[in-house]
């Protein structure tokens, strides 16, 4: 199984009424969510951890992950309100404000014991759940708890207007870089968390001290992917008229971990052996399927019964 941790909330996105009045509307979302869902849609048993609650917001986020058959046997629900996040489009990029004091998903805890990680391949982590001090605390402990057995994925998912000290945070991404496998992030994250870096130097750095692959993803220009021994890979994003680009970077991670996972590369031994030729596929891969997403509204990553014939064709 893989199993996401983190963020579970509603994203309230713009649309518009038929008499052209300007709405917002109750979407299910949150990126770690998302990623699950994703990976759970393409066929690959998938379980969420993290804080759900059981009010009216918390239940449509539960009967969402459900519907796309997301294993909710390591959720923690609780009467605690559920986060909520405004959007607004700006250059192309969502833009969010959160309303995220004393929620489930921001109190959430690690419950020791609680996962058979014998029986888990990898934990996705990431996003506005390592902000604060407790959600990055919790996170840490249950990586902890895993101890080098499962791969550890991570994507920072960066919210700006969340941080309030840039230093600290860059200072803690840091430190889950450096207890990741495989790293995934958007060009947009890796320019708020480094600047002007050298991506390849970013890489080569992250690659000497353990992490098996980093990849950076640059919206309509594609994506590029490093591993120590498959080296560079680059691949294009299709040509597609965008709808909407909410989720387009937890459908790419979703679809990288379920490709690495259909390839039989996806735990510690399995992606250190990763090839360049299984490398550009499930890059090719990754962004097809956020193609998909970023084609329709919202986050709503594609089924396998829409990826199959990309997945064969790849071969």
């Amino acid at each position: 199984m893989i199993l996401s941790c983190g963020d579970a909330l509603i994203d309230f996105v713009p649309a518009r009424l038929a008499d052209g009045r300007d709405v917002l509307r109750p979407v299910v979302g949150g990126s770690c969510l998302n990623v699950a869902v994703g990976v759970a849609r393409l066929g690959a048993p998938t379980g969420f951890v993290g804080g759900i609650s059981t009010d009216l917001f918390g239940a449509m986020i539960a009967a969402h992950a459900q519907e796309s058959d997301v294993d909710l046997g390591y959720t923690t629900r609780s009467s605690d309100q559920t986060t909520l996040a405004f959007v607004r489009h700006v250059g192309g990029e969502a833009q969010y404000a959160f309303y995220d004091a004393e929620t489930a998903a921001r109190k959430w805890t690690w419950q020791p014991d609680s996962i058979p990680f014998a029986n888990i391949d990898a934990i996705h982590v990431g996003s506005t759940t390592l902000i604060h001090d407790q959600g990055a605390g919790e996170t840490r402990a249950l990586i902890g708890a895993a101890g080098g057995a499962v791969t550890i994925s991570f994507d920072p998912n960066c919210r700006p207007n969340l941080v309030q000290d840039k230093a600290a945070y860059r200072a803690r991404m840091d430190e889950f870089a450096a207890s990741a496998d495989l790293i995934k992030m958007s060009d947009v994250d890796f320019e708020y968390l480094h600047g002007h870096d050298d991506y390849a130097a970013r890489a080569d750095a992250l690659l000497a001290r353990g992490t098996h692959l980093f990849v950076v993803t640059r919206g309509p220009k594609g994506a590029l992917g490093w591993h120590a021994g498959a080296g560079m890979v680059e691949v294009a994003a299709p040509a597609i008229d965008v709808v909407d680009t909410i989720g387009a970077g937890d459908s790419f991670q979703a679809g990288l971990l379920f490709a690495l996972n259909k390839l039989g590369r996806l735990g510690k031994s399995g992606l250190e052996a990763l090839t360049t030729v299984q490398l550009r596929r499930v890059l090719a891969f990754a962004a097809a399927c956020a193609a998909v997403t970023c084609a329709r509204e919202g986050a709503d990553p594609p089924r396998w019964g829409e990826m199959a014939t990309t997945w064969a064709d790849l071969d």
